[in-house]
């Protein structure tokens, strides 16, 4: 029950600031208090996973090429973002690192162009056939938060503001995710694509895909600390009451060839050539 339930945690948020912010006009505290519940509740049950439990890792094709660190990987803990809002429970983070180490914030600058980051314009490929869903490119690629005093402005402004803008606009997490596209890949899998470049979108909604076609280009739009792929599945087409699901990668590290989700913050080299599911 608690897992359906989950599913409409940001409804039940959504009710409840109506609920709440409407008191002053009918002036029955009863309904406010109902309000308030219905907010704590849809706040709880962000951390409970939605969907039914069990499934198997959906085994795809890489989305990029070349050598990336994995952030915030499911490999390394489930919810991998802290949360299983909007699907992303499988979430992962990808960061193109040709050589050397990432490191997750640096004292300077305190911001820089989106440009100068080795990800940015990366193609982002199909992991798998499908049908677009769902394609948006019209936000911009704003300069990197990565500098401590970025980072927490990232957080003021990714959990305040475009959290409150997605939840008053209806539109399931749209400030956050930035440009995206998501993929139907059939079997009540959903592939979103996060974070994209604006303006280089190659797909628009309907399209029909094959494994390998260039579907955009990584960027830095929405809520992004630098530029990176942010990809997850999900079992419906809106994240608004989608449940995450689990995937599995070909990659290679360390010398070995591996299929699964790597993690650890460890850089890993992904390749297009492998079975898709």
């Amino acid at each position: 029950m608690f897992r359906t339930l989950a599913r409409f945690r940001t409804l039940f948020i959504l009710l409840g600031l109506a609920l709440s912010f409407s008191t002053s006009l009918h002036g029955v505290d009863m309904v406010g208090g109902l309000g308030m519940a219905l907010i704590v509740a849809g706040l709880v049950l962000f951390f409970v996973p939605g969907g039914a439990p069990g499934r198997g890792p959906v085994v795809l094709r890489s989305p990029v090429e070349g050598r990336w660190v994995p952030v915030n990987s499911p490999a390394d803990k489930v919810p991998s973002h802290g949360t299983h809002e909007l699907g992303q429970s499988y979430a992962i983070d990808l960061v193109h690192v040709p050589e050397g180490e990432w490191r997750a914030t640096r004292r300077w600058p305190l911001a820089a162009r989106p440009d100068t980051f080795p990800s940015f314009g990366r193609d982002i490929l199909a992991p798998a056939d499908g049908v677009v869903v769902q394609a948006s490119g019209w936000q911009r690629d704003h300069w990197s938060r990565n500098s401590l005093p970025g980072v927490a402005y990232l957080l003021v402004e990714g959990v305040v503001f475009r959290q409150l803008l997605s939840l008053l606009t209806l539109s399931a997490g749209r400030f956050i995710v930035g440009n995206s596209v998501v993929l139907d890949l059939g079997d009540g899998v959903y592939a979103v694509f996060a974070h994209l470049r604006r303006g280089s979108l190659r797909v628009s909604k309907g399209d029909r895909v094959r494994a390998g076609d260039v579907l955009g280009e990584v960027g830095n739009s929405g809520n992004s600390s630098e530029p990176h792929l942010h990809f997850h599945l999900m079992d419906r087409p809106r994240p608004l009451a989608a449940a995450g699901l689990p995937f599995a990668l070909p990659y290679e590290s360390g010398g070995e060839a591996r299929t699964g989700v790597p993690g650890g913050l460890r850089p890993c080299t992904l390749a297009v050539p492998a079975r898709a599911r």
